[in-house]
């Protein structure tokens, strides 16, 4: 089933274009790696799929599911780093677009948050400070977070940046079991491109003009592939 189309998209800051006439969609169950060097329009093209920014030409569809069903972990900062709160706390902040106007989270709310502290296996850090665990542990609890907004859509900006390899590597394998198990559909943007590519069905290679691959293995074959590695 399709979730969300780009048709003929093109993305633009002021009279500058970044990605111009782009078309693509994402379905159920899909792992999409979108990879490129730095300013090749990665950031934007994240912008438009979580609607913060709309098209100067083309349309981009939810079918489906709304926003509000898309969860997005971002890029951690130094703020997120030394933010005064539990992670129960912080996890439960993932369902705030489902509270609408009340004040208080609900059992199937609460329930969810640990069900999503289980599968990422944070339970144990429940009532500790968020600022004083480790950064692999805090990107599970940002990841759990992600998970309680996200019904249909994951969508994932560097999730292992600045983790050691050991933990990138568990972290790629809940990401993909999330995929699998809870057939949430997982955008993913990463420089670390041969680990992320594991996990992936489907490529977006950012350049002047994006390439989207269906496949994993007909990128791996082309010259875009070839050349961002070093190889060409």
């Amino acid at each position: 089933m399709i979730l969300l189309k780009f048709e003929n998209v093109t993305l633009s800051y002021g009279n500058t274009t970044v990605i111009e006439n782009f078309s693509m969609e994402l379905s159920a169950g899909d792992y999409l790696c979108v990879v490129g060097e730095n300013g090749s329009g990665k950031s934007t093209f994240l912008k438009g799929l979580l609607g913060l920014k709309p098209p100067a030409r083309g349309k981009i569809s939810l079918v489906g599911l709304e926003q509000r069903e898309i969860g997005y972990l971002p890029q951690k900062t130094d703020i997120q780093k030394n933010f005064p709160a539990s992670v129960n706390e912080i996890v439960l902040s993932g369902c705030l677009n489902e509270c609408g106007f009340l004040s208080f989270y609900s059992k199937r709310q609460k329930n969810m948050a640990i069900e999503n502290m289980d599968l990422l296996g944070i339970r144990d850090l429940k009532n500790e400070s968020f600022k004083e665990i480790s950064g692999g542990q805090q990107q599970r609890v940002l990841l759990a977070r992600a998970l309680c907004a996200a019904k249909k859509i994951l969508i994932l900006d560097e999730p292992c940046a600045g983790l050691d390899p050991v933990i990138s590597k568990k972290f790629y394998k809940i990401i993909k079991n999330i995929n699998i198990n809870k057939n949430i559909a997982i955008v993913m943007v990463s420089h670390d491109i041969r680990p992320a590519l594991s996990g992936a069905n489907a490529v977006i290679h950012m350049q002047q003009k994006p390439i989207f691959f269906k496949t994993v293995e007909k990128y791996r074959e082309s010259f875009s592939y070839k050349r961002f590695l070093g190889g060409v």
